[in-house]
């Protein structure tokens, strides 16, 4: 199946940067949210950063100006009806995701397929509020998505070889890795780094160390770029914890307990860098 217009839905860091990645590909793309306002201030954003590419030789204007033709704001699911793939990047939440799921159901042509970004939450579950889970997949982008290399694809219990095989060969016409994983909590992205980021919110909830010392021991001493305290705080603490929450529930095991600080911070409206603090200050 080949993929020739696509809906983005959700204007954030994330749905921005998947539709900026779609319409440099080549590929017509609505990029949707509530609020027109929104979706263009996002669309502007998306310009700088090319425009910024150009300065730097990474792209030409040509390619500039091809990519945000084929952007297209969108404050209706209904511009769904003419797509063949529609990417959902809105909120971590099962039942606003499963909502959504549903009534694009009703929208879109039989052969469209469904797909999340989400970062956690069950496959399955999300295809089983549509008449066609056989169409339902996982596209977990990483962020920044212009940057990222990797998506994860997961299948859920009755997606298809077709579907996944669509995905997969777009996948790799944006010049992304794909990676196939099984539809468990957390997949392997977030059921591994976040266990690393909740531990090291243990490590500061407990006093083994300051928040800059753990964080220069993970850059300094296993080589990340970034210290899992800080990058805590780029993700956003509510999704931290939305995701711990999902691996505790999801395997019932005591080894994905959310910390209590982390409940303590996002109870604090500390987010992260989003609102200007969270395990750090920011301007």
């Amino acid at each position: 199946m080949s993929i020739q217009k696509v809906m983005v839905i959700g204007a954030g860091q994330m749905g921005g940067g998947i539709a900026q990645v779609m319409a440099a590909a080549g590929i017509p793309t609505y990029l949707n949210d509530m609020e027109l306002e929104i979706v263009q201030h996002r669309i502007a954003f998306i310009e700088g950063l090319l425009t910024k590419s150009v300065a730097k030789n990474k792209i030409t204007e040509e390619e500039k100006e091809k990519t945000l033709q084929n952007l297209h704001p969108s404050v209706n699911l209904e511009d769904a009806a003419t797509c063949d793939l529609v990417v959902e990047a809105i909120v971590e939440n099962m039942e606003i995701k499963c909502q959504v799921f549903s009534r694009l159901d009703q929208i879109c042509q039989p052969d469209c397929i469904l797909a999340s970004n989400t970062s956690s939450l069950p496959i399955t579950e999300i295809a089983a509020s549509t008449t066609r889970p056989e169409k339902v997949i996982g596209m977990h982008f990483m962020n920044p998505v212009p940057i990222m290399k990797l998506v994860e694809i997961i299948r859920g219990l009755a997606t298809t070889d077709a579907t996944y095989q669509a995905i997969h060969d777009l996948t790799l016409v944006l010049h992304k890795t794909p990676v196939e994983v099984r539809d468990v909590p957390g997949f392997i992205s977030n059921r591994v780094l976040q266990m690393m980021i909740n531990e090291a919110i243990y490590c500061v909830y407990e006093g083994v160390a300051s928040v800059e010392d753990i964080d220069t021991v993970m850059k300094l001493g296993m080589n990340h770029p970034m210290g899992p305290l800080q990058l805590a705080d780029f993700i956003g603490l509510d999704t931290v914890l939305a995701i711990m929450e999902t691996l505790y529930e999801g395997y019932s095991d005591s080894k994905y307990r959310p910390s209590p600080l982390l409940r303590q911070y996002v109870k604090a409206g500390w987010l992260g860098k989003k609102v200007g603090r969270g395990f750090y200050q920011y301007d």
